[in-house]
């Protein structure tokens, strides 16, 4: 298991039609604040207070194909060279992680073929490096690229 902590957060949120919306900074948009989201706005703004990966080298949320399915990844993080780095994929904290969400992120990773593959549920965070083919855990996120 890989020990995230958390930034206190600086949220901005706002109630409409008795929903509760989040503003994303890096979409410029607000969303609907559900239990996934919170994790994802937590864990983004983690990668880019506490491990300084560059905003501007995150992406959230965008579609890819699999096949003939449409499917959208969490969270990617690209190297310098903009290629895909690490895929991470976020589930709400009462999900427990498991083979199944190892395996959709595996699955997102063949059409976004990233070095290291992150899941988490914002309490508990798994990562795996893939070396010759292998999938190597790995017990910290590595340093920005």
């Amino acid at each position: 298991m890989i020990p995230i902590h958390f930034p206190e957060p600086s949220f901005r949120t706002k109630q409409e039609a008795s929903k509760e919306y989040i503003f994303d900074p890096l979409r410029k948009k607000w969303l609907l604040l559900t239990p996934e989201e919170w994790v994802r706005q937590n864990f983004v703004q983690y990668l880019v207070q506490v491990m300084q990966y560059p905003p501007s080298l995150i992406a959230l949320e965008k579609e890819i194909m699999l096949g003939e399915l449409k499917k959208r990844f969490d969270i990617l993080v690209y190297d310098k060279a903009h290629q895909p780095w690490m895929i991470i994929e976020c589930k709400a904290e009462t999900i427990t992680l498991n083979n199944d969400t190892l395996q959709q992120a595996l699955r997102y990773n063949i059409t976004v073929p990233a070095s290291f593959i992150v899941i988490t549920n914002g309490r508990f965070t798994y990562g795996w490096e893939k070396r010759n083919g292998q999938l190597a855990v790995i017990k910290e996120l590595p340093a920005r690229q």
